[in-house]
């Protein structure tokens, strides 16, 4: 079976990408650049972990998601969301307000259509893997066990029953896929999860919020100090 993993460059898909790599081979890591704040620090990480891995790697571009997005992971003029780690668990408040203040449109529906396209392709049953976690499903639908399903109930009639989508990582919380990064002992220095473009992570966006915790959880509060801009 062939596999095509959506590569953002950030600590889900590295890690999701690893642990399918334990059982199997991938065949192509795609990039999408659709004007997020970003999208250098995601392009070059991805580059750099697909190269870790001796993987494909490709980048596709979006301009029409980045003129169709208002909020702020693309809208350099809305402030980003700032949380602090008591309120990441606050799902009906502050946790979800950050989520639709950084939502984009269709996203990761749109993000596997397109590598369903590459993935019918290669003639041959194809698995797309994607990074999603079970933490952030409670405020971002679209990385749920539920649209993962659904997913795959849509490509069984939009593709010639080949594709399907898997993600290793689903089921897991951020602290648990820390674990399995720490595990795999894969290129923490080159993952970029933060949702600015700076030097290094900023440490205080949502998503540097969430892996702080967990290499904090972790005990590798050596690895926080290393990566992040305000530890």
């Amino acid at each position: 079976m062939a596999g095509i993993v959506l590569l953002s460059g950030g600590l889900d898909s590295t890690v999701a990408m690893a642990l399918f790599l334990e059982k199997t081979t991938l065949d192509l890591a795609i990039t999408f650049d659709y004007g997020q704040r970003a999208k250098e620090k995601e392009i070059s990480a991805s580059r750099q972990i697909a190269d870790h891995f001796n993987i494909r790697h490709t980048i596709i571009a979006l301009p029409f998601l980045q003129e169709q997005t208002r909020t702020a992971l693309v809208n350099r003029s809305t402030d980003l969301p700032q949380l602090e780690f008591k309120q990441l668990d606050n799902i009906e408040e502050e946790a979800l307000k950050s989520a639709h203040q950084v939502w984009v449109p269709n996203r990761n529906g749109l993000f596997m259509n397109i590598a369903a396209v590459f993935a019918e392709n290669m003639g041959e049953a194809v698995t797309l893997i994607t990074g999603f976690n079970r933490e952030e499903a409670a405020t971002f639908p679209d990385n749920s066990l539920e649209f993962m399903t659904a997913m795959n109930d849509c490509f069984k009639y939009s593709t010639q029953n080949t594709v399907t989508v898997d993600s290793p990582t689903a089921a897991l919380s951020k602290s648990e896929i820390v674990r399995e990064g720490l595990r795999l002992n894969i290129p923490f220095e080159k993952v970029w999860s933060c949702y600015e473009n700076g030097q290094r992570p900023c440490g205080h966006c949502e998503s540097c919020l969430r892996m702080k915790r967990a290499l904090i959880v972790n005990e590798a509060e050596a690895l926080v100090s290393e990566l992040f801009d305000t530890p």
